[in-house]
């Protein structure tokens, strides 16, 4: 399995022509796209992960050895769809109406994927209506609301208050997180789960479906 290894080290280093030509490499030796993507994509990017909770790596790594991921995804998707390999869950992910950043929405889809969540990202400014939408159009297991300003924060109620309306509360687990958000904001206005960071929120959403 040594070729796993050398997959999961080079994605840490952002090799990404160097991961897709090693990728190749071990379906020609006879192995699966299913062992290929956890032992060495998922494992890598869940390193990477790690050290970003941990401050030993920052925001360009985790960019660099994102694309280095799809490089090889890219790769392994026709035969994973052949292999009828399922993603960990769905998740929609979105900044909340107002507000317009997302650097922090895109790091925590990209620590999703690298979990093996399929990410339904519906980028900035994005309604209650739209989130509640797509979720009940994807038959998404979880939310993700982003927000970087005080002022759009308190919009994530607006976003519990439509999914309580709608009779869906209870089919999808609501997470919350960015800048100005705590758990206790997070408490009160009634959404699941709180996260401090993109990596942490990854693990907490796999948490919850495995709950």
């Amino acid at each position: 399995m040594k070729i796993i290894n050398q997959i999961s080290e080079a994605l840490q280093k952002g090799q990404a022509p160097a991961v897709k030509e090693m990728c190749r490499k071990a379906l020609d030796d006879g192995l699966n796209a299913k062992e290929i993507l956890e032992g060495g994509l998922m494992d890598g990017m869940s390193i990477i992960g790690d050290k970003f909770k941990k401050n030993e790596v920052f925001v360009p790594e985790v960019l660099i050895a994102a694309r280095a991921m799809n490089a090889g995804i890219e790769i392994l998707k026709p035969l994973m769809m052949d292999a009828g390999v399922e993603a960990a869950g769905k998740v929609v992910i979105g900044t909340v109406k107002g507000d317009l950043h997302d650097i922090g929405k895109n790091l925590v889809k990209i620590m999703m994927e690298g979990k093996g969540f399929e990410v339904i990202d519906l980028g900035t400014d994005v309604s209650a209506e739209k989130f509640l939408e797509t979720v009940k159009s994807e038959n998404a297991d979880i939310i993700c609301c982003s927000a970087l300003l005080t002022t759009t924060m308190t919009y994530m109620k607006d976003i519990v208050n439509a999914f309580e309306e709608d009779g869906k509360r209870d089919n999808v687990t609501i997470m919350v997180g960015g800048a100005p958000v705590t758990q206790n904001f997070c408490d009160t206005i009634g959404a699941d789960i709180y996260s401090a960071d993109a990596a942490s929120a990854a693990d907490a959403a796999l948490g919850a479906l495995a709950s």
